[in-house]
């Protein structure tokens, strides 16, 4: 129990099937995490990581398999089309774990697009794919993996309690307001009475 930690998600990443970057977004712990190696991230400059990625995507892209330990990092991948999706965690991390986000991804991607997730679309829609990544993991913390939801909190837009257009804000209609108040108010005192 003393190793475990919030923070699970390295890096969430999409590539395209010939190397260049979509999506990436890596993730370390703002403080030490009493993890081995947790306390920053090994992917700390641009070169790294465009190294890990692409040593990643070549040992990735011809298989079928869903996981695989590199570089001492566990990487779930999905291939959708003509891009790979990747969600990396630790090599104590839970695979069962990260395998969910990694579904929860795809398949958020797959409701909130209706059609083929593919480098196009993910370009195209560039904001719809953040806000659900970041609906997802938040700082390297899984927060959810359920795709509905996930896709109800990207596509909604977010609603008025009240609709400002009926409102009445002349002198008239602020009098009115006012006598309604002390109407209610009177009200309630009899019926607390």
């Amino acid at each position: 129990m003393a190793g475990m930690s919030l923070y699970s998600v390295n890096a969430v990443l999409i590539l395209s099937n010939d190397g260049d970057r979509i999506f990436t977004k890596y993730y370390s712990p703002p403080h030490g995490t009493g993890v081995p190696g947790s306390a920053s991230s090994p992917y700390a400059d641009q070169k790294a990581q465009k190294s890990f990625e692409k040593g990643l995507l070549e040992k990735t892209v011809k298989q079928t398999g869903d996981i695989i330990l590199y570089d001492n990092q566990v990487v779930l991948y999905k291939s959708e089309s003509d891009v790979m999706m990747y969600v990396v965690g630790g090599a104590a991390e839970n695979e069962v774990l990260l395998y969910n986000v990694i579904l929860a991804l795809r398949d958020s991607l797959h409701l909130l697009f209706k059609q083929s997730v593919d480098r196009r679309t993910i370009i195209e829609n560039y904001d719809l794919v953040s806000l659900a990544i970041d609906e997802i993991v938040d700082d390297g913390i899984i927060l959810e993996t359920d795709p509905t939801i996930v896709v109800q909190r990207c596509s909604k837009a977010p609603t008025q309690d009240v609709n400002l257009s009926r409102i009445d804000l002349s002198e008239q209609g602020v009098n009115n307001l006012a006598q309604l108040g002390k109407s209610k108010l009177a009200d309630w005192l009899r019926q607390g009475l």
